[in-house]
């Protein structure tokens, strides 16, 4: 077989997987399955589709990594719950891996956080209850003892940003704010630790607590986009730009 036939055939597998993957998913949507309801077996999915086993085995294996199926070794395969760790995995790693050049993919992610949160930040300010607002204090106050330990803050900052928009009971959000901690947390291990000034960074969580705790709608906006940018700057001086 020469490499041009080699090839073609390779492209011509991953075309014909990617149309089983959509038979998959199409069959999930028709049946009206949710997440955590079981899905035909292998040897089921083979006979209705019409497929080997192999090539169904492929497929399965594609759509549990991207967070569609849910393979339980011993119980079964089901829709998978809401979950986006493939999508952390790879915006962490090209993130991380930016450091060491320009830093654009990471800055991209700043970018991205920015926009949400800073969009979503006067919403969140409207649904805040005194319950929500004590569990940011919380937070804030976990990082202002970190900080004057000299300890990392990255779980109480995460805390805080997870306890922020908690108000607005948004499955998605949440999920893509997770997502976006994960990234951004494995990318904080790739900056240099004296460059992360602890008492600065606490500082600017009270001040983005202060102005929701106020009901100041565009100063928490105003200073959710500042913090942004800091982390931004911080990104720049370690890739020497």
């Amino acid at each position: 077989m020469t490499i041009s036939t080699a090839n073609k055939a390779r492209e011509s597998a991953k075309l014909r997987s990617r149309a089983l993957q959509h038979e998959i998913m199409a069959l999930i949507l028709e049946r009206g399955l949710l997440p955590g309801d079981p899905l035909p077996t292998e040897l089921e999915l083979v006979d209705e589709l019409g497929v080997g086993r192999n090539t169904v085995r492929e497929a399965l294996k594609v759509l549990q990594a991207i967070g569609i199926v849910d393979v339980r070794h011993g119980y079964g395969m089901f829709v998978a719950k809401k979950k986006l760790d493939a999508l952390a995995v790879t915006l962490e790693f090209h993130a991380r891996m930016s450091l060491a050049h320009s830093g654009r993919e990471a800055v991209e992610l700043v970018d991205v956080r920015q926009a949400l949160e800073s969009e979503l930040i006067a919403a969140a300010v409207d649904a805040m209850t005194p319950e929500s607002l004590a569990a940011v204090r919380a937070a804030v106050e976990q990082m202002e003892a970190d900080a004057a330990r000299g300890h990392s803050l990255v779980e109480a900052d995460r805390e805080f940003h997870r306890a922020l928009f908690a108000p607005l009971e948004n499955a998605l959000l949440s999920n893509l704010l997770d997502v976006f901690w994960a990234a951004y947390s494995g990318m904080h291990e790739t900056l240099s630790p004296d460059a992360v000034d602890l008492a600065e960074t606490s500082r600017e969580h009270r001040g983005i607590y202060d102005a929701v705790a106020a009901g100041d709608k565009e100063l928490a906006t105003a200073r959710m986009r500042g913090h942004f940018d800091g982390i931004r700057g911080l990104i720049s001086r370690t890739v020497g730009q």
